[in-house]
């Protein structure tokens, strides 16, 4: 793009001592196909570990276009959080809106897994070719958002093993339960002190069953409410991650010390 904001372009890896990089696929196509850029036009390269450079397109081909690399980039700061969405396994754009929208507002991890009332069931091979769409789409949401990192998509995973996995992790853990009348997710951001870490635990479309709350406070989660209104799962994803953000994130504008005046 010649003059303005360089377009984002999401790369695996950047060999940043090698003078070029080549991009292929869906990243390929969207610069030769929909956005039409060629020679001489300048772009950003990302990759997953948060290494972007300024590169210029050198040629291209249908699907593959070839770059040279100009100058790395500063990586966007860190999130002071670090958020990870434990999602149990939803229907198919549902699950796509959860990874796509909390990409975009900065989560770190996204851990799909499986609980008793999850409704969509997948196989082996079906479970890799959905783990790779997950990814996918969250590469793109990092590159329209600026995001320092694309957000990591675990494989698919059982509640049991979920619970293990995250038993002795040093994080805010908590877990959203439609029945939970004494605890919410504000009220306990505000009266904790700020942690690194923060890990969400949210149910499949017919929410938790009371042995698995059971079982997931005995792993040292707090069940927690988002109010009283009845959230849609992919909802209540986005909002967690919301609110998590906006009280320990980085959902506001560094150093900004004074207050708004509205006229």
């Amino acid at each position: 793009m010649r003059g303005g904001v360089l377009r984002r372009f999401f790369v695996q890896e950047i060999a940043a001592k090698e003078s070029s990089c080549t991009i292929t696929g869906s990243e390929a196509r969207h610069i030769t196909k929909a956005l039409r850029l060629g020679r001489g036009d300048r772009i950003i390269l990302m990759d997953s570990q948060g290494v972007r450079f300024q590169a210029i397109i050198e040629s291209v081909a249908p699907q593959r276009v070839k770059v040279k690399l100009e100058k790395p980039l500063p990586k966007p700061p860190d999130s002071p959080v670090e958020i990870t969405l434990c999602q149990a396994l939803l229907k198919s754009q549902a699950m796509d809106l959860v990874i796509e929208k909390t990409s975009e507002l900065g989560i770190h991890a996204v851990q799909p897994f499986t609980s008793e009332r999850t409704v969509v069931k997948l196989d082996g091979s079906k479970s890799e070719n959905k783990t790779r769409r997950w990814r996918e789409i969250s590469y793109g949401a990092a590159t329209q958002s600026d995001g320092r990192a694309p957000a990591e998509i675990g494989p698919l995973v059982s509640f049991k093993d979920l619970l293990t996995t995250y038993h002795k992790e040093d994080a805010l853990k908590v877990i959203f339960w439609e029945e939970e009348d004494a605890k919410d997710l504000k009220g306990l951001l505000r009266a904790s002190s700020p942690m690194k870490k923060a890990v969400g635990m949210v149910g499949p479309e017919g929410g938790f069953t009371r042995k698995e709350i059971r079982m997931a406070e005995e792993a040292g989660f707090t069940s927690v409410s988002l109010g009283q209104r009845v959230l849609r799962a992919e909802t209540a994803a986005i909002a967690m991650t919301a609110i998590i953000q906006y009280e320990w994130g980085d959902l506001s504008l560094p150093d900004l010390c004074s207050p708004l005046t509205f006229i």
